[in-house]
Order: C-alpha cells, then structure tokens, then sequence
C-alpha cells in the first residue's frame, strides 16, 4: 500500500481511455490499495488509476466520510437535475472552474472478487462518480467546460508552474514519448499547431 504521485495534466494517459480490469489478483488488490492510499489525504474526493499513470479502469472515492472503490466502473444512471458549481482537479492543481454535472449519480461495477457493486450519490458524491468516470474515459474536466471558460481554463493552465512542457517526459511510469510537438510549440489540445 502506497501513496502514489500525482500525474499532472499534459500527461497522455490522463487523455487515453482506460482498459478493463480482466484479472482479479494480487496486482489489482495492490492497485486497489495505492487508490485507496492516495485518495485518503484532505481535499481528496476521488482518484482515478489514471492520475496516478496506470491504464486501468479502476477508481477510489472520499466524500463525506465514506471511501471505497470500484472496478471496471459504468455510469448507470444521472438525474435530469443539475448542478453548477466550482469544480478541480488532482491532475489540475489550484484551478477551479464552473462545471455542470449532474446532481444525482449512480455507478455499476465490480469489487475484487468480481462481485457486482452499485455506488449512488447526490452533490459532492454524484460530482466525483461522473468525474472519476470520466477520467477513466480520457476525459478531464477542463473538456466539459464551456468554450469560452476552456480557453480561459488553458490559459491558465499554461501558466502554472506545475505544467508538464511540451519536452518534459511523461509520468514517472511511463517511458518519454518517442516523437512530439517541437520545444516551444502547443501541442493542439493547448491551442497550438504540433
């Protein structure tokens, strides 16, 4: 059991859609337990394997005093009602933008003994299951977020000590990418051409 860093965003995994957990052993239990570990820290409401550069569908939740995790997670179901309020990021540190989710939210999964799991929740709890869910799917906040608060959103980004340069090497986990934008060029997610 492990508390892992932090993939920050700019890494690919954190935009490649996950695979699902197909075995059911003592490195899944151990990724189970680093989510668990990692999402345990005040301020933390949900860690995906992604964030902390493992491809696997797979994710942990802290709300309110309740923490679990489920496996192989689907959306089943979310409430016409919305809500609108600021919303961040681990992967995305000391930004905080509006995103709409919504209000009410169930997740259907598995647990380690591949035994179905059912997770529902309303306010905070529904906001990390659609999150965490979308991570899984190579899906970060800042893309929910409308037109004009994105361009804003990556502005800011880009500015941030914190941001992974279009030359640095991806998460510790992964090897360098083997070709990219040039130094100095956006990659187009940012607005640029490479």
């Amino acid at each position: 059991m492990t508390k892992r860093p932090i993939v920050r965003f700019g890494d690919p995994v954190l935009v490649s859609p996950t695979a699902p957990v197909t075995r059911f052993d003592r490195h899944t239990r151990r990724l189970v337990d680093d989510l668990l570990d990692t999402v345990d820290e005040p301020g933390h409401a949900g860690v995906a394997a992604p964030q902390i550069g493992v491809g696997l569908r797979v994710f942990s939740y802290r709300v309110d005093g309740e923490i679990g995790y489920v496996i192989n997670p689907e959306i089943a179901e979310l409430s016409e009602e919305v809500q609108e309020d600021e919303e961040g990021c681990l992967s995305v540190p000391g930004l905080w933008f509006p995103t709409r989710r919504a209000m009410h939210a169930t997740v259907r999964g598995v647990d380690l003994r591949n035994e179905p799991v059912t997770v529902s929740g309303s306010g905070l709890m529904a906001r990390a299951l659609q999150h965490e869910a979308d991570h899984l799917d190579g899906t970060v906040y800042l893309d929910r977020l409308d037109k004009e608060t994105r361009r804003r959103a990556l502005r800011e980004v880009r500015r941030s000590d914190w941001f992974l340069p279009a030359d640095a090497p991806a998460s510790p986990a992964a090897p360098a990418p083997l070709s990219g934008p040039e130094p100095g060029r956006l990659p187009s997610a940012f607005g640029g051409t490479g």
